[in-house]
C-alpha cells in the first residue's frame, strides 16, 4: 500500500482522513460488551441491546490506498489516491518519498511506502470524500501544523502510527526550514 503525508501551505495545516474501520469497531464491541464473543454458537452473531454508536469505529489516517492497479508506479498510485480521498491533484513530482515499513505484521504483513506532498488551496479540485461505489465514506480533515504534536499524543483521537510518525518526521525535517512567523 501507500500512503501520504499531505501538508497544507496555503493554511499551515496537515491534510488528513476520517474514516469508517469495521475492525477497529469490532475491537471496541469486544471491550464493552465482551459477552458477544463468548457465544458458543459459531454460526450466529447475537445482537447487541445497546449497540455502540458507528463513532467508536472512525479513525483518523494518512491518505493511503492498496496498491492494486498493476500498470501504475506506487507514485502514480498515491496520486490517484491524494485526488480520490482528499481532492488534490499532485503530479509525481510533488511527491517525495519518505520511507517504506512493514504494517499490519500480526495480520498481513504488508509493505507501506509513505510519501510526502505539498499543496495549497489552487490544488484543490473537489472535495475528496473517497469512491462511494467501492464502499469509501471519507471526511477530510485539517489538523493545523500549531496543534499537530498535541493531536499525534491525545489518545481521545483514534489514530494510526502512519499519522504520529509521520507529524514527527515532518517536525524533524520540514519544519526547520518554514519560513518563522
Amino acid at each position: 500500500s501507500v500512503s501520504i503525508l499531505i501538508f497544507n501551505t496555503s493554511r499551515q495545516c496537515f491534510v488528513v482522513v476520517k474514516q469508517f474501520r469495521p475492525a477497529v469497531y469490532m475491537c471496541e464491541v469486544e471491550r464493552h460488551h465482551p459477552q458477544v464473543f463468548r457465544s458458543q454458537d459459531k454460526e450466529s452473531f447475537p445482537s447487541l441491546e445497546n449497540p455502540l454508536p458507528a463513532v467508536v469505529g472512525v479513525t483518523y489516517e494518512l491518505c493511503a490506498g492498496i496498491v492494486d492497479k498493476p500498470g501504475l508506479s506506487l507514485e502514480e498510485i498515491a496520486c490517484e489516491e491524494v485526488l480520490e480521498e482528499c481532492g488534490y491533484r499532485v503530479s509525481i513530482a510533488d511527491l517525495r518519498r519518505i520511507t517504506s515499513y512493514r504494517s499490519g505484521v500480526g495480520v498481513t504483513g504488508s509493505r507501506q511506502t509513505l510519501f510526502y506532498a505539498e499543496v495549497n488551496d489552487q490544488m484543490r479540485t473537489s472535495g475528496g470524500g473517497g469512491q462511494p461505489e467501492e464502499g469509501e465514506l471519507i471526511e477530510v480533515v485539517e489538523i493545523p501544523l500549531g496543534e499537530s504534536m498535541k493531536f499525534a499524543y491525545d489518545e481521545t483521537f483514534p489514530k494510526t502510527m502512519g499519522v504520529i510518525f509521520s507529524f514527527m518526521w515532518f517536525h524533524n525535517n520540514i519544519a526547520p526550514k518554514l519560513p518563522k512567523k
